[in-house]
């Protein structure tokens, strides 16, 4: 007798499952409807949930324990000392308060130290509780700050010399090999030898930073964050002689480029699997006394803010940071920015930016919800090029209104149009990054570093410390 299949339709297979039934049931195990009120996420990782009834039991065997265990024991692990704060320093009271016009989470959840996490749901569902004439006033707003803060962004596509035979594919070729990310990587780097804080000395195929504690033959560490695979760090260490590496990750990766690493003879790699978040990189005991790179490709979202605080720890909680000093390890870092629509306020490293811009906090989510427009478009263009282009959205909201008004709106709004107010709301949120450097010291450039066609992410955080380096 023929075992009756399970009833889940697979669109994409265009089949149903071929999985067995559970005893009374139409569906396979994978595909029993559940009730949601039954299930919880693991408080040990949340990215899987639990029956509520099986929660103890599963907590004493979740796999994700030993690793949890193993990882709160570490000298440089300080649960969320990268986060930022909700409203309870001075810089976030100075914010001004919210009119009414973007019904977030509640205040109270807020004050009593519970941190809420803006989900892109609810930062979609306030911008479409606004009124037509809310939304278009958000839009002029956004146009105005963007005409006055982010103007003559550069064109900084640089394929530095040193990174030749990688472009040429003079390496091992088992290597993992994709034109778009080699041409990424190489220009972050190339945007490093522009500013002068990165130097390949082709006498010893060394790297070197220019006055690094005194000594410009000190070989900087590199300090990988949101490594993934770890190839960015790859390529500097094949084609600057990099001879320390620090690479932090908070995921798990196959065919990482630890292994072809780890054969250089005079290298030394470290591989920290942790969430930048709860990173104290000082305590880090290996790092000690080097001066270091700090590095990053395509950090999403909030993640780059957390990497600045990681960095400059000493700058974060401050009410200024106006003519400070840097700590004398970080010689300079390279981030290259995305994922803008993941950014929270609680993470941002630089409140007080929008705070005179006249943003408020709902604003704030309602602009990193926009960004994600940024790439619904066609990217054979450079839509990344947005100075010139403007668009009225009081002409375009004259044809809506009612309780769907923002939404049909938003619904009928052309892809450029989409796109380019999508970039330039990232555009803002980087600007800001790149203030708060500066105020920290660093000098500090914000460029786009390869053409829009190669990736739409397209926007690189560069900065160096003054004294000595450039």
């Amino acid at each position: 007798m023929e075992k009756k299949r399970c009833s889940f339709w697979l669109p994409k297979k265009n089949r149903f499952c071929a999985n067995t039934l559970l005893n009374e049931s139409l569906f396979c195990g994978n595909h029993t409807p559940r009730s949601d009120d039954q299930w919880i996420p693991c408080p040990i990782d949340p990215s899987h949930s639990v029956l509520k009834e099986n929660l103890e039991s599963h907590v004493k065997r979740c796999p994700y324990m030993k690793q949890v265990q193993s990882l709160t024991v570490q000298p440089f692990y300080q649960k969320g000392i990268n986060s930022g704060t909700e409203g309870s320093t001075e810089e976030d009271r100075t914010i001004t308060p919210s009119n009414g016009n973007i019904a977030l989470p509640d205040d109270d959840k807020l004050d009593s130290g519970v941190a809420e996490h803006v989900t892109s749901e609810l930062k979609r569902n306030a911008v479409h509780s606004l009124s037509v004439s809310q939304f278009c006033k958000l839009i002029e707003k956004i146009e105005c700050i963007h005409e006055s803060v982010c103007k003559d962004i550069p064109d900084s596509y640089k394929i530095p010399e040193a990174c030749e035979k990688w472009i040429k594919r003079e390496f091992d070729g088992k290597l993992p090999f994709q034109e778009k990310h080699v041409a990424q990587q190489a220009s972050i780097l190339g945007n490093l030898e522009e500013v002068g804080i990165l130097k390949c000395s082709n006498a010893s195929e060394r790297c070197e930073l220019e006055g690094s504690l005194g000594d410009s033959s000190i070989v900087p560490a590199v300090v990988e964050f949101g490594a993934g695979r770890g190839y960015l760090t790859q390529m500097l260490a094949d084609c600057y002689g990099i001879e320390k590496v620090f690479l932090v990750e908070r995921k798990s990766y196959k065919l990482k480029a630890d292994r072809s690493l780890r054969q250089k003879e005079k290298l030394i790699l470290e591989r920290l699997r942790i969430d930048i978040e709860d990173l104290n990189l000082s305590a880090v005991e290996s790092l000690r006394g080097f001066p270091y790179l700090a590095i990053g490709k395509h950090l999403c979202g909030p993640a780059t803010d957390l990497t600045l605080r990681c960095c400059l720890a000493e700058h974060f909680n401050q009410e200024t940071v106006a003519g400070s000093t840097v700590d004398p390890k970080l010689r300079g870092l390279a981030i290259a920015t995305c994922c803008h629509h993941l950014c929270q306020w609680k993470n941002y490293i630089n409140k007080m930016y929008f705070s005179n811009l006249g943003i408020t906090k709902e604003e704030f989510h309602a602009i990193t919800w926009f960004t994600s427009w940024a790439v619904d478009a066609d990217h054979g263009s450079d839509l990344a090029d947005v100075t010139n282009y403007n668009f009225q959205p009081q002409s375009m909201g004259a044809n809506f209104s009612g309780n769907k008004g923002v939404e049909e709106m938003t619904r009928n709004m052309k892809a450029v149009e989409r796109a380019v107010l999508g970039f330039k709301c990232k555009q803002i949120i980087d600007m800001g990054r790149m203030m708060w450097l500066k105020d920290c010291g660093l000098e500090t450039q914000f460029v786009k570093y390869v053409p829009s066609t190669i990736s739409p992410e397209n926007h690189l955080l560069v900065a160096g410390c003054i004294d000595g380096m450039l």
